[in-house]
């Protein structure tokens, strides 16, 4: 703010005391301004007589700049009626000047204010503040927003805030604007009516009660634009207020100090990306700043944002997900999208960026995916694709939205899935969903399907009844039969039928059907799949369903849904990152001295190292090596594997050629998991071979498997990529990373502090107004309008005319209520639990005291009436004892 002139020198104060009575019109000197040497302004008499009106007071005397000056320097100004200010208290201003008086002081904290009352009982309120503060008539601004900042300021040390008022304008053709006026924010009335209904001539609504804090307060000040200029002049003031001032302890309830920033819209957006509510997301600011008051805007305030934020996005939603994964594919190196619209309704969306077809590239040999359901508004299906990293993490290979479970979705979800991968997974594990399997099998021709065992397994308490449910045997025998992956088929059913006819199982019809579809659950069946046992269930798929369900809520938007889930894909690539990076820096210790263990160490990730440095363990204590035989130049080796008792538990054969080191053993290890056996490691130590041969280190468990490339910050969707974002992120840390250095030095502090509020002065000077980026629909716009394309972010802007609507109502198979699901397993185990009520008398279930048949008869036979069970039927019994 670069005023023209600031008001009158510090110690010069206009008192009303001192005026000649205005019930007289008398003669006053015209006022102006001349400059002082402390950079303000004393006022001075030019000796021009004017007329004050009755019904003005000195606060409310208006000047305008003389239009005859003479040219000269010093702004001159001359008192004239004006009588337009609205709205003004209603007590009349001369009763104000005459007849008020000074009842009290009020301090509150630093704010203090003198209390004034009329004969009728009605008091005014006006502010202690220190003249260099106040508006003084004539006071003239380079422009609109310095005025503003001005009052702005001295209300904030008045203890009230503000808010605008009329602008008038001339009546010309052009309608210049000619005054400004800045309210107090409690002026004018409240519309509210008494009566709890209004009708209308066919409805009859109820009125919702609310509170008004309209006092119809006259504190404004009136600006007049001087023509030609973009500058204003003060050219009305009034001081006084009807209501209570704020006091300091309250004034973070003031409008200026509720009014959120960048900075706590920022914070309420990305908490709600990690399911993180507004009220929470204040709560949580509250601690961070280090106090309420410290927050811009109370916990209203922050969920009045967030439905902002769904009123932004409802009747876009669509659209704008849709036209945020379109530009991702404009502008992002190899993503891949594609969606299916009917009747303008979006029924289908896919898609899968550049790392996650990376990911497929390297680790898509087996597969996974499932229905996730209540992950956002519309009930749309939820699909992931997940499969197993070099580090035994989940990995998302795309995802989708589905509007129903039937085989042809499936089946265009498959198809664009091959679309965007080019390859077809070895091994793909669904659920026992029937549409799943028609669409596998119709689609993916290449690929082994196979059933989850664990879901399969999970059933097993509810098809088991009564005392077979309580056998813990049955249970156990059941799961370490179907969980042994080194059993042969043959030697499974052989043990199965055994077990069944052991407990007499054979009328349980489930088991029956589970049996007659093995071949694909049970993992003994596709031991020579390969890498059959490193995904055996979709449980892997599930545990990546509840992290993206962690971030998101059945109440999302699809556009926020999206976001979710990059903030989810986000923590999950950041848990890749934090695993590469560690098996690049850090490894575990040896156990043994053969030098493959160390080879092992090198090119190994170190959580498949650990899995394979046990193997290598083992083969030193736990394997003792046979005499071999030579056949056509390889050597057949025995090994036998001994348990922790020094017992023999199995035998395995081993075939190795000596000139090319490679090795096959029937234990199958290296085809179930991707890497050796503890077998084949005691024949290359009984041989001395050094290094593991290339062939049986697979890409897929390496270090470095993926390119550096994809840990680059340039495809985190959480991160600020922008030069403006980047450079605000980093003035942040210079300055708290300034004051936590001078902690222990508050001299430092203070002088840190003062630094920095005069760079403030600097920057409010330069940009005095707000910028329009800033203001709450364009920062919304920022947040759900935008996507980032390497080191810039592109705007998402929507056309007017948008076509896309989201789904009304969905309809799955899963879940249909926030309530927790209980399974039919579950259930089964809480019934079985229960304990049933017993007759107190014979000590049975079924039946209680009054209907027990032992005391029926007792009755009976007191009375004469007893018939003995020996008798004939009861119609027999009753005409024999009758006669």
């Amino acid at each position: 703010m670069s005023p023209v002139s600031t008001g009158p020198a510090k110690d010069s104060v206009i008192d009303t005391s001192n005026l000649p009575d205005i019930n007289h019109p008398q003669p006053v000197d015209q006022l102006s301004f001349r400059e002082i040497d402390s950079g303000g302004y004393e006022i001075v008499s030019t000796h021009e007589n004017v007329n004050i009106n009755t019904s003005m007071s000195m606060s409310t005397i208006e000047a305008t700049q003389a239009s005859d000056t003479g040219g000269g320097d010093t702004p001159t100004i001359h008192m004239m009626h004006e009588t337009v200010i609205q709205p003004i208290s209603s007590v009349a201003v001369n009763e104000v000047v005459s007849d008020m008086r000074l009842i009290d002081v009020e301090d509150r904290g630093c704010i203090s204010s003198k209390v004034f009352a009329s004969p009728n009982g009605t008091m005014l309120w006006k502010a202690d503040v220190p003249t260099e503060f106040k508006p003084f008539i004539g006071v003239v601004f380079d422009s609109w927003s310095d005025a503003l900042k001005m009052y702005n300021d001295y209300a904030d040390k008045a203890g009230f805030s503000t808010r605008l008022g009329t602008t008038k304008k001339n009546r010309k053709p052009t309608k210049d604007v000619t005054h400004k006026y800045v309210l107090c924010n409690r002026a004018g009335t409240s519309t509210l009516k008494n009566s709890s209904f209004y009708t209308s001539p066919s409805v009859v609504h109820k009125r919702r009660r609310t509170k008004s804090n309209l006092t119809n307060c006259g504190a404004c000040i009136r600006f007049k634009v001087i023509k030609g200029t973009p500058k204003f002049s003060v050219q009305g003031f009034v001081e006084t207020h009807n209501h209570r001032l704020i006091d300091k302890d309250n004034m973070d309830f003031s409008r200026k100090r509720r009014k959120m920033g960048f900075d706590e819209q920022q914070f309420v957006h990305q908490l709600s990306l990690n399911k993180i509510g507004a009220t929470r997301a204040h709560k949580i600011r509250c601690s961070i700043k280090g106090g309420v008051d410290k927050v811009r805007g109370t916990a209203v305030d922050f969920k009045n944002y967030a439905r902002d934020i769904r009123v932004f996005i409802t009747s876009r939603d669509a659209q704008l997900v849709v036209d945020t994964l379109s530009s991702r594919m404009a502008n992002l190196n190899n993503f891949f999208f594609h969606h299916e619209v009917v009747n303008n309704e979006l029924r289908f969306l896919f898609w899968a960026d550049g790392i996650s077809r990376c990911n497929y590239e390297v680790f898509g040999d087996v597969l996974a995916f499932d229905a996730t359901y209540k992950t956002n508004q519309y009930g749309m299906i939820f699909v992931p694709f997940t499969g197993i990293d070099h580090h035994k993490r989940c990995v998302t290979f795309g995802a989708a939205l589905l509007y129903d479970e039937k085989t042809e979705t499936y089946k265009l979800l498959l198809d664009t899935f091959l679309k965007a991968h080019k390859k077809q997974p070895v091994l793909v594990y669904t659920d026992q969903d029937g549409a799943m399997k028609s669409a596998v099998e119709a689609v993916f021709t290449e690929s082994v399907h196979h059933l989850c065992a664990w879901h399969i397994m999970d059933k097993l308490p509810a098809k088991l009844q009564g005392e077979v449910l309580d056998s813990t045997a049955i249970r156990a025998g059941i799961k370490k039969l179907v969980w042994d992956k080194m059993i042969l088929p043959s030697v499974f059913e052989e043990k199965w039928q055994a077990l069944i006819d052991t407990h007499k199982l054979r009328d349980v019809v489930w088991l029956n059907t589970m049996y007659g579809i093995r071949k694909r659950w049970v993992p003994c069946y596709f031991r020579e799949v390969p890498l059959s046992n490193l995904m055996s269930t979709t449980s892997r798929c599930e545990s990546t369903n509840v992290a993206f369900k962690l971030n998101s809520s059945a109440s999302n938007t699809l556009v926020q849904f999206l976001l979710c889930f990059d903030t989810a894909i986000d923590w999950q690539r950041y848990h890749q990152r934090e695993e590469e990076f560690a098996s690049d820096t850090a490894a575990y210790s040896l156990l043994t001295e053969t030098p493959f263990e160390r080879h092992a160490s090198l090119v190994y990730t170190n959580k498949i190292f650990l899995e394979v440095q046990k193997e290598i363990d083992r083969s030193q204590k736990r394997c003792l090596t046979h005499t071999s035989t030579d056949t056509d130049g390889n050597m057949k080796y025995t090994i036998s594997q001994f348990n922790k008792k020094r017992k023999i538990v199995a035998n395995f054969e081993v075939k190795f050629d000596p000139i090319d080191k490679s090795a096959s053993c029937t234990c199958l290890c290296f085809t179930r998991v991707g890497y050796l056996c503890r077998h084949i490691f005691a024949v290359y130590s009984f041989n001395e071979v050094d290094e593991i041969p290339d062939r049986y280190v697979l890409k897929r468990w390496r270090r470095g498997a993926l390119p550096k490339s994809v840990y680059s910050v340039d495809h985190r969707y959480s991160a600020d990529n922008d030069e403006e974002s980047k450079l605000r992120s980093e003035i942040i840390d210079i300055v708290t990373q300034c004051a936590d250095r001078l902690r222990s030095r508050p001299d430092k502090l203070t002088a840190l502090r003062d630094d920095l509020l005069a760079m403030q002065g600097r920057i409010l000077k330069d940009v005095p107004v707000e910028p329009a980026c800033n203001n709450k629909d364009s920062v919304i716009n920022y947040f759900y309008g935008s996507v980032q394309s390497g080191s810039d972010t592109v705007i998402v802007a929507p056309g007017s005319d948008t076509v896309l609507v989201a789904p009304e109502a969905v309809k799955h198979k899963g879940r249909h209520s926030d309530a927790r699901i209980v399974g039919e397993r579950e259930k089964a185990i809480e019934q079985h639990k229960k304990v049933q009520r017993k007759c107190t008398t014979c000590g049975r279930p079924g039946h209680n005291a009054r209907s027990c048949a032992k005391v029926t008869a007792a009755t009976a036979l007191a009375s004469g009436r007893y018939v003995p069970p020996s008798v004939g039927p009861v119609g027999e019994s009753s005409t024999n004892r009758d006669s």
